[in-house]
């Protein structure tokens, strides 16, 4: 291995103004510690490899702390906006000067911090993070801190250059050049990206270094101690006594077939926690120690890429997980595995090589753990049910008045493949219908309670539920289960939205009608609905559905689609929206509607309009953007969502 340099004891002079007293800089540091180990981590060369990168980020603005007398001949950066920034700024360029200075790093200087045993790394990402981490690898230095500095510290051209010649960077107009050309080559949002997990420092994943290795080296000290102890038995009791006490022996490795976990067949009925923790071991392989190795070490850190769903780390398990499956599902061997947090399904099919798939399951329920995805063909979806599912049948939402079809499941729980189902008609050529699970719990632990789940292209299919419209005087209603006669005709109207959710992590879709509005020209009641559907991460989409006498009952698109937003959810009860509308006399109208708590609402922008109460009408023949804006019950505003102008 090559040695590596240490870090400057010093960085160049000129780095920083007038310096803050230790006390300053080190709450400074303490307060900004994360962004300031961002900061490094992106300067540092990628070179070092990711635990060195990680480790010398840390080692490095640990080491900013001011040492012995200011420097008074050090030329100023500029200065900010706040004496309370003062101290975060002098921090700031002097981790900028010392990550700069960084080329090669000797072991030794990663005495704080240290870790032994384990390798650290941030969590790995998606495919735009993987092609933006090239393209930093590809740049120098300087331009990365040009990057980080205009990108994560928000630092206006100039004074980015001026930190940066006072770090000792010769040309920083260059450094600032190459770092705009590499934002507007990135596709996505740079902050975000730069921002995310992928590329902090302070949130990593632990994986034990080489085992064995470490084994035969305990052994080999083990050794030289005995030899040392014999050779001076006077100081025996004098070195025993320091020494520190001995460590634990290490736990058994979470590769070890033998230490899977296997669930009692009956805990499902007596247990208050009905989830994937009391699944049994099923299929017919369950005792096949040779598959169920290949698993463990695929999932352990070798023999399969992971394939993860957003939200999910592809980390190992931190012990020995849980063994839900193993058998041969249509031409493949599949492994299922549950480590408390996380889903895990091995394949290993007839031609081609493993395949790790990994989905979020913390936190699931008597619904959400009902049932996996053990495989997809041409012939439909194969499924392994939970222990508590008495009966099992399929749906197609667009045909609510349908009876549904019975799903013949084996004694093992895996059922027969659910094909997809064929365009129906006034599905539009962008809505192919969508079938759904419709399962029902064993009486041993509910009563006729009967549930909706679609296959989303996830391992866990997303629990279906419905929101009817609220009565007068009556409290707010909770989801209730859309098995039932009135919930699947909600849903065969929203049915065509969860195409567009596939492959999100998506854990539940709700179906909120919140608001009904009786039309202009007597044309009918019109329904207003917002299908709030939420990922296993928390992060949560909204969209608005205006539904009107004489449309098709599954509309091509929503009014107003909102990512990552709280609305129409649990934490966000209040919603308000609208769209235009077409009377069948050809005269265009502005409808809006609000949730149970608006009282007013105020069209403004290219339709100007006022109105009392939860809903508004006016006439619009005007072209462009609109604004809506609500009045609650408690004094409070609520801004409106309305559809995107053009």
């Amino acid at each position: 291995m090559q040695q590596l340099r240490t870090l400057r004891a010093r960085p160049p002079a000129g780095i920083s103004g007038p310096r803050p007293s230790r006390d300053a800089a080190e709450a400074a540091l303490v307060e900004h510690y994360p962004a300031l180990v961002r900061l490094a981590h992106l300067v540092l060369p990628p070179s070092l490899g990711r635990q060195r990168r990680v480790l010398t980020a840390h080692a490095t603005v640990q080491r900013a702390l001011p040492r012995g007398r200011p420097d008074r001949s050090a030329a100023p950066v500029p200065a900010p906006r706040t004496p309370r920034d003062e101290a975060r700024a002098w921090l700031r360029a002097r981790v900028v000067a010392r990550a700069l200075t960084v080329r090669r790093l000797r072991p030794a200087a990663l005495a704080l911090p240290r870790v032994t045993g384990l390798r650290l790394f941030p969590r790995a990402g998606g495919g735009d993070e993987l092609a933006l981490d090239r393209a930093l690898s590809a740049v120098t230095p300087e331009t990365r801190a040009a990057l980080a500095l205009t990108v994560l510290e928000g630092l206006a051209p100039e004074e980015a250059a001026a930190l940066l010649s006072a770090a000792g960077v010769r040309d920083p107009g260059q450094a600032l050049a190459a770092a705009e050309e590499l934002r507007a080559g990135t596709a996505s949002d740079l902050a975000a990206l730069l921002r995310g997990p992928e590329f902090d420092p302070c949130t990593v994943h632990l994986r034990p270094t080489d085992l064995l290795r470490r084994r035969r080296r305990g052994r080999a000290g083990a050794l030289a101690a005995a030899l040392l102890l014999a050779a001076v038995p006077v100081t025996a009791g004098a070195l025993l006594a320091q020494a520190p006490p001995p460590a634990p022996a290490p736990a058994a490795p979470a590769a070890d077939p033998a230490e899977l976990t296997r669930a009692d067949p009956d805990r499902w009925a007596d247990t208050s926690r009905v989830d994937f923790t009391a699944w049994p071991a099923r299929g017919a392989r369950a005792a096949d120690t040779a598959l169920l190795g290949r698993a463990l070490t695929a999932w352990t850190g070798g023999g399969a890429v992971p394939r993860t769903t957003p939200g999910t780390t592809g980390a190992p398990p931190a012990g020995p997980p849980a063994l839900l499956y193993a058998g041969d599902v249509d031409g493949a061997a599949v492994v299922l595995l549950h480590d408390g947090l996380r889903l895990a399904r091995y394949t290993e099919p007839s031609t081609g090589g493993p395949v790790l798939t990994l989905a979020r399951a913390d936190d699931a329920d008597v619904t959400t753990a009902a049932s996996v995805v053990l495989s997809r063909t041409g012939a439909g979806t194969r499924y392994l049910l939970a222990p508590w599912i008495a009966e099992a049948a399929v749906r197609d939402l667009g045909s609510p008045a349908a009876p549904a079809r019975g799903l013949p499941v084996a004694r093992d729980g895996v059922s027969a493949p659910v094909p997809a189902p064929t365009p129906g008609p006034g599905t539009g050529a962008d809505c192919a219908g969508t079938a759904v699970l419709q399962l029902r719990s064993s009486s041993r632990i509910a009563e006729d309670h009967a549930f909706l789940v679609a296959d989303l292209g996830g391992l866990g299919p997303a629990h279906l539920t419905w929101t009817p419209l609220p009565a007068p005087g009556v409290p707010s209603r909770q989801p209730r289960e859309a098995a039932g006669p009135l919930g699947l005709a909600a849903w065969a109207r929203s049915g065509c939205l969860l195409g567009e959710l596939r492959d999100s992590g998506v854990r539940s879709v709700n179906r909120w009608e919140f608001a009904a509005q009786e039309l202009p020209e007597r044309a009918g009641r019109a329904l207003w609905a917002c299908v709030r559907a939420e990922t296993w991460e928390g992060a949560g989409r909204a969209d608005v559905l205006l539904e009107a006498p004489g449309r098709s009952p599954l509309p091509a698109r929503p009014l107003a689609s909102v990512p990552d937003t709280a609305a129409c959810g649990r934490f966000g009860r209040h919603v308000l929206a609208g769209g235009p509308w077409t009377a069948p006399s050809g005269t265009r109208y502005l409808l809006a509607a609000g949730s149970r708590h608006v009282v007013g609402i105020t069209a403004g922008g290219a339709v100007r309009a006022r109105a009392r109460g939860g809903v508004l009408a006016v006439r619009s023949a005007a072209e462009g953007a609109v604004v809506l804006d609500g009045r609650l019950a408690d004094g409070g505003a609520l801004r409106g969502w309305t559809p995107p102008s053009g």
